[in-house]
């Protein structure tokens, strides 16, 4: 059985918010070669201008959007524009991962606004956009929605791992991410008998150039791969988009190589 078969999306109009980060793109570049139609969207327009323009080469259901998700208007127009050029949507995921710009400072230094921002724009935007896509599925009368949460979203971060780095894993990111898998269950069984699914997926850590020390001490808490390429996660993305999940709702996909063990 080959892949194309297997995750069965082709033709499927899928939304990706997010489209240029390492995750949104490995999921659209998948999504294209199983031959889905594409909304990419994000507030980085060189590059996704760059994902547009190879998808394009290939596959023309192509429709990017350069949008800030900050605001309920944004997300409505995100929403205006996407079903004027394919009617539908029958699958979103919300990869979108806005920072303030201190985000990331440790507990004892971080700043009052920029927790606000980042709770706001990181947890609040995912729930109104959760808002309006549940929106649209129950006029369709179907949809799959998935959201991005972590591994630090479901147990407290290995401290450890940061020692003699300048690297951290900040509370706030723990909260929101925790957030983010109870909304998705919030919203599973909000909308049950209405052939809408919601479920999230938690990444361990994605290689992107991490320090050699980092990254050695992660991989002792794994057991077979440590960090992940993007394409571990995209995989595991549009498999629950794929109808073989039908079962598989409200729940938080966990892939991260056993760090949580």
């Amino acid at each position: 059985m080959t892949s194309a078969n297997y995750y069965n999306i082709k033709d499927k109009t899928i939304l990706i918010t997010g489209a240029a980060g390492l995750i949104g793109s490995s999921v659209a570049k998948e999504a294209s070669d199983l031959g889905a139609k594409l909304i990419l969207t994000d507030f980085n327009k060189d590059k996704l201008d760059k994902i547009s323009e190879e998808l394009s080469a290939k596959n023309k259901e192509i429709y990017s959007l350069e949008i800030n998700l900050s605001s309920q208007s944004a997300i409505e127009l995100l929403m205006k524009r996407s079903l004027a050029k394919f009617k539908k949507i029958d699958s979103a995921i919300y990869c979108q991962y806005p920072k303030s710009k201190g985000f990331g400072d440790s507990f004892e230094d971080f700043e009052e606004h920029n927790l606000y921002q980042d709770l706001n724009l990181q947890l609040g935007m995912a729930i109104l956009f959760s808002r309006k896509i549940m929106m649209q599925f129950d006029i369709q009368g179907y949809g799959d929605l998935i959201h991005i949460s972590s591994i630090q979203g479901v147990q407290s971060p290995k401290f450890r791992h940061y020692e003699n780095t300048t690297m951290s894993s900040p509370i706030e990111y723990s909260a929101i991410k925790s957030g983010i898998i109870s909304i998705t269950k919030w919203l599973a069984k909000y909308h049950k008998n209405k052939n809408i699914r919601v479920n999230c997926v938690s990444p361990g850590g994605i290689e992107n150039n991490q320090i050699e020390k980092f990254q050695k001490k992660y991989r002792e808490d794994c057991t077979n791969i440590g960090m992940l390429s993007p394409r571990d996660i995209s995989s595991a993305i549009l498999f629950l988009l794929s109808p073989e999940a039908k079962a598989i709702n409200g729940h938080n996909f966990i892939v991260d190589d056993g760090w949580t063990l």
